[in-house]
């Protein structure tokens, strides 16, 4: 029987800084997490590349949680994916938990001569919200800067964390499926000078394209020393990274509650039960005309 919570499979990520404290990398590898999230969702190509990339720069994202704080990044755009989003956790202090879904898993560009995945995602905006164990979560909203994901994650490091960073994410999906999938970011940490952005900049933009990297078998830790020429390193984290949904039964029906009284009711009256697929797993949960009832009773309890 499949485990809707777990993907058996999982990747790497690594987290370091260089040795002078100036640059903090984080890199991925994600073909098994973009692999699950394509099989779940039945993603078509154009779909796979783009939702691949947000849940790997969700996934580096990632590196930075602790305890039971959560990432959530949502891409809203005017092109025919209309809405990608991802969600990251901590599934123990060494797995990083992830899961993405897609508004419209069905769109592929890849016939048309602008079929890139700015093309599909088009113009919006990102939304990045980090949710505490304790308080209230912190939202921040940017402008996309190309749709092509990896840019925009940059653009909102560097417009609403004032963090100068690059970043760089991809999904290598040939006609036999996704070969592989990864992604690094690098940020300039705050006493660094101002020459090392520039040249960061420079040195990122003579490397191979991240998909011949992937393709060639990159690591996480190859990724890391090519964009930091070798240098040595300091506080270097790995984590594995698996497709996990924290989806319940009980959380289901607490949605529905937002339904209202007067749907629920109408729904109890059915004769067949009600199916309520979960978005990011796809995972069915079904629910007896009497258990809709008691729904409906609730609310009217506290209405």
């Amino acid at each position: 029987m499949e485990d809707f919570k777990h993907a058996p499979l999982a990747d790497l990520v690594l987290a370091a800084t260089t040795e002078d404290g100036t640059l903090s990398l984080v890199a991925a590898i994600t073909t098994e997490l973009t692999r699950e999230t394509q099989r779940r969702h039945q993603l078509a190509p154009t779909a796979a590349i783009a939702l691949g990339r947000l849940i790997t720069g969700a996934t580096l994202f990632g590196a930075s949680l602790k305890g039971q704080d959560r990432i959530s990044l949502q891409v809203v755009g005017d092109g025919p994916l209309n809405t990608l989003a991802a969600d990251v956790f901590l599934n123990n202090p060494e797995e990083i938990g992830a899961r993405a879904h897609a508004r419209y898993p069905e769109v592929d560009l890849t016939s048309e001569a602008a079929g890139t995945i700015g093309a599909a995602v088009g113009q919006g905006r990102m939304q990045v919200t980090k949710s505490y164990e304790i308080g209230q979560p912190y939202v921040g909203i940017v402008a996309l800067h190309n749709g092509e994901i990896g840019p925009d994650l940059a653009w909102y490091l560097r417009h609403s964390q004032q963090i100068p960073s690059i970043a760089a994410l991809d999904v290598v999906n040939t006609d036999q499926g996704i070969q592989t999938a990864g992604g690094y970011i690098v940020q300039v940490m705050p006493n660094a000078d101002e020459s090392v952005f520039s040249k960061l900049e420079t040195h990122a933009a003579q490397l191979p394209a991240l998909a011949d990297l992937l393709s060639g078998g990159a690591t996480p830790r190859e990724l890391i020393d090519r964009l930091t020429a070798g240098r040595t390193l300091r506080s270097i984290q790995a984590y594995t990274v698996r497709f996990t949904c924290r989806c319940s039964r009980d959380k289901v029906a607490t949605a529905l509650l937002g339904l209202g009284r007067d749907e629920l009711t109408k729904m109890a009256q059915d004769k067949e039960p009600t199916e309520a697929i979960c978005d990011f797993c796809r995972q069915a949960y079904y629910f007896q005309p009497d258990e809709i009832s008691d729904l409906a009773k609730r609310l009217f309890r506290h209405g």
